[in-house]
Parts: structure tokens; sequence; C-alpha cells
């Protein structure tokens, strides 16, 4: 006989309980089902577990073992509708760097307003995939294409690129500046999730070096700092407002896609509904 749940929850209701009256009324169900579970246990691990006195009921040593473990397993039975329940009404959507940067407050907000009961909630995830992969995240925000085999995308929008400085960098005191501008300059970029290459530059306009960071705020301190500018979309400028860094547009510069992803082989069930609510709040932003 396999080993169900309603077994482990009898047991442990026993022990907890101290008589199987007391434990079926904490179960909410008869004496005799919570007998016939504890018995059915019993004859599934081939030991006894329950010494029954006149004084109330005792866990063997054995029973004693078996509780502990199927406590652990209650719990992870637990987590597991919990996590259940929660799917249902959150809708986790990871990104790199910057969510949705000006639209990320009013998306949620619309949506809360449009989907009584459900949530959606941004998780900051540093990784390639912006949490898709590592399973923090349903949907994903990505400012890179990912691998169609596995992920499936749609376009929502475009971003305009800026520019990073230091306060006290020269660039800094113009109200915008080009893509020659950063001719002989050091880079700041992330290779793993960021939005800069150096394939941005035609060869005569290219940064003199590159320095690699792993996260977005290593990224500005070392612009702060001055040891290097950078270049990124309009979305960080919105999200990472920080002391001592400045952002100009950059008016030459190719905009940045914005795309929303997800795993091809299992659609989440809010997708279509938040890629048009995200498109329109692009969209909108274009045309005013």
């Amino acid at each position: 006989m396999a080993v169900e749940v309603r077994h482990l929850r009898s047991l442990v209701a026993v022990v907890d309980e101290g008589t199987f009256t007391d434990a079926a009324i904490a179960l909410n169900t008869s004496q005799a089902s919570v007998s016939r579970a504890v018995a059915d246990l019993e004859r599934s691990v081939g030991a006894r577990l329950v010494q029954r006195t006149n004084r109330g009921a005792l866990p063997t040593v054995a029973g004693t073992r078996v509780a502990t473990h199927a406590r652990r397993v209650l719990e992870e039975m637990d987590a597991i509708a919990q996590v259940a329940t929660v799917t249902g009404t959150e809708v986790r959507v990871g990104y790199a760097w910057a969510a949705l940067g000006r639209h990320t407050t009013p998306l949620q907000r619309r949506w809360a307003a449009e989907h009584p009961g459900s949530t959606v909630v941004f998780v900051q995830a540093g990784t390639a995939t912006a949490g898709l992969l590592e399973g923090a995240a349903d949907i994903a925000v990505t400012r890179r294409p990912l691998d169609e085999r596995r992920f499936a995308s749609a376009l929502v929008g475009v971003e305009a690129r800026y520019a990073a400085l230091a306060t006290d960098h020269p660039l800094a005191r113009r109200r915008s500046v080009r893509m020659r501008d950063f001719a002989g300059t050091t880079v700041g970029i992330d290779a793993r999730t960021g939005t800069t290459t150096e394939d941005l530059w035609p060869p005569d306009a290219a940064p003199a070096q590159t320095r690699d960071t792993h996260n977005v705020d290593e990224w500005l301190t070392l612009i702060a700092a001055g040891q290097a500018i950078g270049i990124t979309s309009e979305a960080t400028t919105w999200q990472h407002p920080r002391p001592g860094i400045v952002y100009r547009p950059v008016r030459d510069a190719p905009p940045v896609p914005v795309w929303l992803a997800w795993w091809r082989d299992g659609d989440p069930p809010h997708a279509a509904a938040l890629m048009h609510l995200a498109a329109e709040l692009y969209a909108d932003a274009s045309s005013s």
C-alpha cells in the first residue's frame, strides 16, 4: 500500500494531540478514519508507530522518527499548495536592469485596476534570461534577443539611448551627445545582460576600451567615480537616478527594442493581456 498524505497527517495529529479522539477533532474527521489511516501507514512501513494505552496514544521509537519525516513532507506539501495559490493571483515579471522604466508603475497600477485579484510583481534577476531560466519569473523584460528555440517573445516598444556620465565629465555640460563623442573613451558595459556592445559604434568612432561590469550598481559606481562612461536605454534613467551621475540623450544612437519573453512550451495565462498593456503604454508615450 502506498503512503498517502492523509496517512502522514493522521500520524502527526495523533503524536501532537496525544489521543486518536483529539487527533480526529483537530483534523475534522472521525476517530475511525484516523485509526484506519495510522494502521494503513504502519502496514506500509512494516512497523508499529503508535502504542495505544489507557491514557492515550504514544509514538514508538519508529513512530517518532516517521513523524519527524512526515512533518517535513507536510511542510513541503503546504509550500507547494502556497505556490499554486500565489501563481494564480501573481504575475512575476523578471528584469535584469530597469524593468519597464517609466512605464513600470503605471503598468502595475492599471493591471491592478483592470484585473482585480491579480498583481504584477517585478523581480530583478541579473541573468541573461532575466529570471526565466532560473524559474524566478513567469515573463521577462529583455532588451536583447533570447534563444528562439526555447523562448517566445513579443516586441512591446522601443527606447532611446542615453549616455551616463559623471557630473564633472566634460560631456555632462551638454544637453545631448552623439555616438562619435564616445571615441577614445572608456565605456562601462555588462556583457551578460546589458544592451551595449562594441559593435554599436563604427570602427572609426569606437571607444578606446571597455570595462566589464556585472550589474547595474557596479556599472553606476564605475561611472560616478569617473572611471568610465556608459550608454544605456532610457529605462535606466528612470529606474536608477543616482547622485554624481547625469544622463544625456544620444541623438544618433539606434533605439533599444523592448521585448516581453516567456518559455515557448508554456505560455503564462496573462501573457497576452500583459503584452497588450505594455505595448499600449509605450505607444502612448511615443505619441505624446
